[in-house]
């Protein structure tokens, strides 16, 4: 038996399937994988999150401390609720996870992948070793993700005034408090909607509120080809510790300035800067039948060899879609081995659809 979120019972409840996923018992789908994923991209569905870690930072040298840990720069963040994307890397360059950070009152709140979480913490505790900060884990806190184009409509009508009206004002890649419950806007399905972070003991009955008025529950395979469609990265797959964010599409991640700012991972990026990026993370459509899957050979004519890192049939463009990292100089064809024949794919920009639109 694996870890349980607040939700478990509502999820058995609602006749979901039940996976393990990170040590996590979490819910595939409730019925169709694909009714969910374009409930998504039609209306908007939620998601049990509530198996991210949370983590507050705080401390006379909270600032300073993330400067050291992470690629990006939280010197950006100059309004509280303000939010960002980085990797944390190793001394190597390679990836140890990626996260969302914002600004907050007291400090910083991170929010880290579930599957990551031992080594994550492990990771951010040595390098805070050096740091006035307190690292504070919570794991009283459940999460949960609204999600599609009605999502932030559909939630305001929900809560209190108050927080109706938060809703209303917040932007894109903004995180607000109001009382015990933490609402942003950031997502991973590449359409816009909603995160909320609550007290573990609210979220069953937010959760019914959010069910009984229409809000569709979504698991974790429609999260997948969901953002798999948006061309986002999931970790454990298309970046790792064996890879940079120079071959991960994350270079725009990367703070470079200032130059004194020296973060874990600069050396040897600026190293790989300067012998030439040898691969990238690119997207790819296969036009014809048949599906693209994680680990299948990817082949560049008079160039090399790549690998899938992440593939499965696209619900919103009725076609197989993937990210592979393929050597640099690979152009816009190439063919993916299937069951020990080739098959012509179309190599494109990593993101297939963001905001209901199509982008190949």
């Amino acid at each position: 038996m694996g870890q349980r979120t607040p939700l478990y019972d509502l999820h058995l409840a609602l006749g979901a399937k039940m996976v393990d996923f990170g040590g996590w018992d979490m819910p595939l789908h409730y019925g169709s994988q694909v009714e969910e994923h374009h409930q998504v991209r039609r209306d908007c569905g939620v998601f049990d999150v509530s198996h991210m870690t949370v983590i507050d930072i705080a401390g006379p040298q909270a600032r300073s401390f993330l400067q050291r840990l992470l690629a990006n720069d939280v010197e950006r963040l100059q309004a509280t609720g303000s939010a960002l994307y980085s990797a944390m890397l190793d001394e190597r360059g390679g990836i140890v996870d990626d996260m969302i950070v914002y600004l907050v009152q007291d400090g910083y709140r991170l929010v880290v992948n579930a599957a990551t979480r031992e080594q994550d913490l492990a990771w951010i505790e040595r390098v805070g070793a050096d740091f006035d900060v307190q690292i504070n884990e919570r794991p009283e806190l459940a999460m949960l993700a609204i999600q599609g184009p009605e999502a932030r409509h559909k939630v305001a009508q929900l809560v209190s005034q108050a927080r109706a009206n938060l809703i209303g004002h917040l932007k894109p890649f903004q995180g607000l408090t109001d009382g015990d419950w933490f609402i942003a806007r950031t997502g991973y399905t590449g359409e816009d909607g909603l995160e909320i972070v609550l007290p573990a003991d609210q979220a069953p009955a937010f959760f019914n509120d959010l069910v009984g008025a229409g809000i569709s529950p979504i698991g974790l395979g429609a999260r997948d080809t969901l953002r798999l469609e948006a061309g986002m990265n999931l970790y454990g797959q298309d970046i790792d510790q064996a890879h940079s964010p120079l071959t991960s599409n994350m270079a725009w991640s990367i703070a470079w300035e200032p130059t004194t700012r020296d973060f874990i991972g600069r050396a040897a990026l600026e190293v790989e800067c300067e012998q030439g990026v040898g691969e990238k993370l690119v997207g790819l459509v296969l036009e014809e039948r048949g599906v693209l899957r994680a680990h299948q050979v990817v082949r560049i004519a008079e160039i090399g060899e790549g690998e899938i890192t992440s593939g499965s049939f696209s619900p919103t463009l009725s076609k197989s879609i993937a990210l592979a990292r393929v050597p640099m100089a690979t152009a816009d064809r190439a063919e993916v081995e299937i069951r020990g024949k080739w098959y012509p794919v179309r190599v494109v920009r990593p993101t297939f659809v963001r905001h209901g639109k199509t982008l190949i």
